[in-house]
């Protein structure tokens, strides 16, 4: 790809994600279906996190593709994020945690006054299973006008997360960098996020999948939701229809990876699950640092396989260090 200061230009809710590792007792008690993501309001998040005053808990920046831009900087990759967060003290924690990561990130803090910033909390199971309850806050807000094109053009990569469709100015925010990127011949990349979207947007996600987008991201749940169907391989082949080029994750099997609608398998990377938060993000961080940085696409897969085995050993959903020196050991 051309030579720009930025591989990926990120954009997506900025959440503070606030981890902790629980029992299932508890989920039954606080009535979370397991492996959920939950919307609600700061009084129910608050009645939660009552519930956890006796555990352990940490905080990352975080949020989908926030996840996603870390893992290509620990990679060794360029990003820039686009996403919106309060001058509070959770916004001025986002900033910074960002920034020490190796990422851009200066979109415009909300006043105080506003709403505030938008919180996460994961809670992973000893399945490793994670159920989420989310408060959005601030992050809803963002616009089209937050959306940097000067930032944009100097990126050799766009990647929009699915999560932004669930509020409307975020959803014409990520149409028109969509469309920007398009114009200006940066490629474009698009995650379905979760399946419960992708249950809530058919139609758009199909739209601006095959409209606007160069690179799709999805599981294999979504993709059995996507197109409505069971057989996976067909749900990959039907993919690779809309997009040139498409990466389907399988959990420890692997991925799919469709270019102009040929199907490749690329196997994973097996290991123990401690908690699955951010594999997804990884796998997806790995793909995009792996095509900005001269890897081929089964190349891009193995590396982004890889970070989401290494995501899925630990607690949350970043790695405490870059892995920068291990990427042609394992792609090589």
């Amino acid at each position: 790809m051309s030579d720009k200061p930025f591989d990926v230009f990120g954009i997506g809710n900025a959440l503070v994600d606030i981890l902790a590792m629980v029992p299932h007792e508890l989920l039954k008690k606080l009535d979370l279906a397991p492996g959920s993501m939950t919307l609600m309001d700061a009084e129910k998040q608050a009645d939660i996190l009552q519930h956890l005053e006796h555990e352990k808990l940490e905080m990352a920046s975080g949020g989908s593709a926030a996840n996603t831009m870390v893992g290509i900087a620990q990679s060794g990759g360029t990003g820039t994020y686009c996403g919106k967060v309060a001058k509070d003290t959770h916004g001025l924690f986002y900033q910074k945690d960002m920034s020490d990561a190796g990422i851009g990130f200066d979109v415009e803090m909300a006043p105080e006054a506003a709403l505030p910033t938008g919180t996460s909390i994961i809670l992973t199971t000893p399945d490793a299973e994670r159920t989420m309850c989310t408060h959005l806050g601030i992050s809803t807000s963002l616009t089209a006008d937050d959306v940097d094109v000067d930032r944009l053009a100097q990126s050799k990569v766009a990647y929009i997360e699915g999560y932004l469709w669930d509020a409307e100015t975020p959803r014409e925010a990520c149409v028109k960098a969509m469309q920007e990127a398009n114009k200006l011949g940066v490629k474009t990349a698009f995650t379905f996020s979760d399946s419960f979207l992708v249950d809530r947007f058919p139609d758009d996600f199909k739209e601006v999948t095959k409209e606007y987008c160069d690179i799709a991201f999805c599981n294999s749940d979504e993709a059995k939701r996507f197109c409505e169907s069971e057989d996976l391989e067909a749900c990959v082949k039907q993919i690779g229809e809309l997009v040139s080029l498409a990466f389907i994750t399988d959990s420890a099997n692997g991925c799919f990876v469709v270019k102009d609608k040929e199907l490749k398998q690329v196997a994973g990377f097996p290991v123990e699950a401690l908690d699955t938060v951010g594999a997804g993000d990884a796998f997806a961080g790995g793909v995009l640092y792996g095509l900005t940085n001269g890897l081929d696409e089964e190349q891009a897969a193995r590396w982004g396989n890889y970070l989401a085995s290494r995501i899925v050993q630990i607690n949350g959903p970043r790695l405490a260090s870059s892995v920068a020196d291990e990427v042609a050991k394992v792609t090589g």
